[in-house]
């Protein structure tokens, strides 16, 4: 008899797959066998890159640039880096402080692998993507989670850090504009949040993919861009992926004190090394290039987002604020736990979500494991008549439930 194989790691196993899996699943095999189903889960823009960023990739392919780079990435994009990030947010980088991953999740995983000591403790504000909790947990940290509800437009206050913070935290994440709620953090909030970092010397992981994203004229700021303390503290994520139409392309960046750049890009080149040289030189034209297809895309999105919000809150029994950057509504559909709809007791958002794609054939994204339950996430990064036909179908089903 075969000898019963060793355990895999402790740290490996208590990471658990996307709570959301179930749902995406269940679309891709309703739309593989044919059927009429309408996707809200996507996470990137339904646009396509920008032309002259694609013929710049072409080009590259053309140009035999298909070489292997520095594990922090070509020079001329972390230079490309700081350029785009002086000419939209003020923040002031010189290139030995950017690496290059492969995506700004590739570039939070990192940031945390090397912050972080077996124990040490992350704060992660909440409502938040998933992925946060389970790369804390693969770098032998332990997130602790603060919890804002739809009444404080999901943001958390400074006191509420102050007193999530202990002798053991390290590391505090922050997304603004947010994934899922999409709601911004004003500069008096993150002026507020910034004083708690310093006081306590703890180090900031802000994850600015949707900075670009902003909408109603509101003024998109970093908080890194507050001052020098907290500058020093911060490992600002960005990339290409949300604002230029590029998730497939996989270029991310992090930015951040040279001591800790250096050992990100150590760490880097005994992992992935540095991303696809072909990508990398796409990305430089996306930085460096005219950014009018950019803003024509974050117009489509205010006003799929207009259209969305406004149309839901007409709908019986749900409700979703405005959000104020990204491309995602929470949908509000507490009323609903614990009814009967179609002959089942809905627990929870999970069971709502699955009904509504089993009977609506509409996919959402439930938000309990975003420390959300009782929502549910639209993405408005598809059409304005994908839209229409979801909340068409939304209407029936609680109609006809």
């Amino acid at each position: 008899m075969p000898k019963e194989l060793k355990p895999i790691s402790k740290v490996a196993a208590q990471v658990q797959a996307s709570t959301t899996i179930v749902i995406d699943s269940m679309f891709k095999e309703m739309k593989a066998a044919g059927e009429d189903v309408v996707g809200f889960g996507a996470g990137e823009p339904d646009f396509p890159t920008p032309e002259h960023i694609k013929q710049a990739g072409i080009s590259a392919i053309e140009g035999n640039k298909t070489k292997y780079t520095p594990a922090a990435g070509m020079m001329e994009l972390r230079k490309a880096a700081c350029y785009r990030l002086e000419q939209d947010f003020g923040l002031k980088y010189e290139p030995q402080s950017v690496v290059v991953a492969s995506g700004a999740k590739h570039a939070i995983y990192i940031a945390l692998m090397v912050l972080c000591d077996p124990g040490d403790e992350v704060v992660i504000a909440a409502p938040y993507w998933l992925s946060y909790s389970e790369m804390v947990k693969q770098a032998s940290a332990v997130p602790v989670i603060i919890a804002a509800d739809e009444e404080r437009q999901f943001k958390i206050t400074a006191e509420q850090l102050e007193r999530a913070i202990t002798d053991k935290t390290k590391v505090f994440m922050l997304n603004s504009p947010s994934n899922p709620t999409g709601m911004v953090y004003s500069r008096d909030e993150l002026e507020a949040i910034a004083e708690v970092c310093v006081r306590h010397n703890i180090y900031v992981i802000a994850d600015d993919i949707y900075a670009n994203l902003v909408y109603d004229g509101i003024e998109y700021t970093s908080i890194a861009a507050l001052n020098e303390e907290i500058k020093r503290r911060c490992i600002v994520i960005n990339g290409v992926s949300k604002s230029y139409a590029m998730t497939g392309w996989r270029i991310g960046y992090a930015c951040a004190e040279p001591f800790i750049a250096k050992a990100m890009s150590n760490y880097l080149s005994h992992s992935t090394s540095a991303p696809s040289t072909i990508s990398q030189i796409a990305a430089i034209e996306a930085l460096n290039g005219p950014q009018e297809d950019i803003e024509e895309m974050r117009k489509a999105f205010q006003a799929r987002r207009d259209h969305l919000v406004e149309r839901m809150n007409k709908i019986e029994g749900i409700s979703c604020i405005k959000p104020q950057g990204a491309f995602y509504v929470m949908m509000n559909m507490k009323k609903f736990i614990g009814k009967t709809m179609y002959g089942e007791v809905i627990n929870s958002d999970s069971d709502f979500a699955r009904l509504f794609l089993e009977k609506g054939k509409v996919a959402t994204v439930p938000c309990e494991s975003f420390a959300a339950p009782g929502f549910v996430r639209w993405s408005y990064a598809t059409s304005m008549s994908d839209i229409n036909k979801g909340l068409d179908r939304l209407e029936q089903f609680i109609k006809n439930a």
